[in-house]
């Protein structure tokens, strides 16, 4: 016999067919993404669909910027458990044997990224993403306990394992909610107001490290062991406040749902899910431009990465005190906000994302040749701030681009794990070009950080350039649809 919940269920998935039924089929007249019909859902009254957008906003993205900066958090403190003391108790100078503890999250991180994106339309997000949240919140409090450097190695790849799963299903429901015009600033509050959070992690980290002694343990496990702590108390909550996919949501009345569903319909065209085949896979896997967008979130992290693994380290070399290396390990992160949230909102208003995304590498360009090339340690430290906020803002920027020009759950499934694995692979990168016998100035790895962000601006250069070439095509009746759907371009 069914129960309640899924009679309710059944009866929301048979309105919802039966209003698709009955609709006349959708317009993507892209060419007027920015007009309001598109942006607020045709005929809908507008002071209702903005109070229906700001519903959405305050239901879906403040618990996910919460998971994921604690997310963050977690995979990069081990730079503040370096140095409050780990290094010297663990042995971590030794070798490489920190570069093998920041290395190892990564390998299971990459390949779960694809299985996660499939798991979560079967069970949901809310039981996904409060289950592995809390798992991984146990394996954090675990490592505070341990006694030698490779336990540290085994519970980085466990957490990299259970990690694997939320930032594509969270950047995949993110993109669910709303129209691409609406994508990019959505992206960049999600991601920097997690970042942002996470930046903060090192003062935090500063001030937990001070708790040395404390029932016998060193400053650098209370820092593991309180930051799991709160990782499960924010996995517990999870199970009530992260929302579903539009059509299956439980907050929005009945005609709040319609509407949402209704503009992503006309903005887009792939509300209901397409089921996965080997032949949809193989089909993505020979698509050029997902592998562009891939190569592009790649270099873009392993910007974000260098620093998150090694600020604290970098500006310990320049001869700050622990303490004060923690302390000014923030400051940068919280000043990227505002640049990051400037330049989305030029990118939406314009409905253009490569060339945001060129200039915030190019400002990231000349922040690390300052901090690579400057003698004076003040110079050094603020180049440190326009390299922080051209990568940190790239990472949401080139999430925006790709979610913007892919159509279909299923292919935008494919594309997100995809793409974030490869930025699993830009943290590999970071973890191995910064190496201990390169202190203090640690100029091959941020010679590598320049290259990757020179390789942006030539990857988006020649995407823009092809992405135009094909719009023309289609706008002069020449070849097949974009996406295989009428009237829509891409984004450029």
């Amino acid at each position: 016999m069914a129960t309640t919940h899924e009679t309710h269920s059944l009866e929301k998935k048979r309105s919802s067919s039966e209003r698709f039924e009955n609709a006349e089929a959708p317009k993507y007249d892209h060419d007027h993404v920015a007009s309001v019909d598109a942006e607020l859902g045709g005929s809908w009254d507008k002071t209702f669909a903005k109070k229906t957008i700001r519903h959405v906003d305050r239901r879906v993205l403040p618990i996910l910027a919460a998971l994921y900066a604690i997310s963050l958090i977690d995979r990069t403190n081990t730079s503040n458990a370096y140095v409050a003391g780990a290094a010297r108790d663990l042995g971590l100078t030794i070798g490489n044997r920190y570069t093998l503890v920041t290395l190892m999250f990564f390998v299971p991180y990459i390949i779960f990224e694809l299985p996660s994106n499939i798991v979560v339309r079967k069970v949901g997000p809310r039981m996904l993403l409060g289950t592995i949240t809390v798992a991984w919140g146990i394996v954090m409090l675990g490592m505070g306990f341990v006694e030698h450097w490779w336990q540290l190695v085994i519970c980085r790849a466990l957490l990299g394992f259970l990690e694997s799963g939320f930032f594509p299903c969270a950047a995949w429901l993110v993109s669910a909610w709303y129209i691409r015009r609406e994508v990019q600033k959505r992206m960049t509050a999600f991601y920097m107001l997690s970042v942002v959070i996470g930046g903060f992690s090192s003062a935090i980290a500063g001030g937990i490290s001070e708790l040395k002694g404390k029932r016998g343990l060193n400053g650098w496990r209370w820092i593991f062991i309180i930051e799991g702590a709160v990782t499960i108390v924010l996995g517990l909550s999870a199970f009530f406040l992260v929302q579903d996919f539009p059509e299956k949501n439980q907050f929005l009345s009945e005609e709040e749902t319609k509407f949402v569903i209704e503009r992503l319909e006309r903005d887009r065209g792939d509300v209901e899910v397409d089921p996965w085949t080997m032949k949809k896979f193989l089909s993505y896997c020979a698509t050029p431009k997902l592998w562009g967008f891939a190569v592009l979130f790649g270099a873009s992290t392993t910007c974000s990465y260098a620093f998150a693994y090694f600020l604290p380290i970098i500006l310990l070399g320049m001869g700050y005190t622990e303490l004060n290396a923690q302390l000014l390990s923030a400051p940068p992160y919280f000043t990227s906000i505002f640049f990051a949230f400037g330049l989305a909102w030029v990118g939406d208003k314009y409905i253009i994302r490569a060339p945001i995304i060129m200039v915030q590498a190019t400002i990231g360009i000349i922040g690390l040749s300052m901090t690579a090339f400057h003698s004076s340690h003040g110079v050094r430290y603020a180049g440190v701030f326009l390299g922080l906020a051209g990568a940190n803002a790239n990472v949401a920027s080139v999430l925006g681009y790709m979610q913007n020009n892919i159509v279909g759950q299923t292919k935008r499934a494919f594309t997100s794990a995809l793409v974030i694995g490869f930025g699993g692979i830009g943290g590999i990168i970071a973890s191995t070009v910064f190496r201990s016998k390169d202190a203090p100035k640690y100029r091959p790895g941020l010679w590598v950080t320049i290259g990757a962000n020179l390789l942006v601006i030539i990857l988006c250069a020649i995407m823009s350039f092809a992405f135009n070439w094909r719009n023309k095509q289609v706008r002069a009746g020449k070849g097949k649809p974009i996406e295989g759907k009428v009237g829509f371009y891409y984004t450029i």
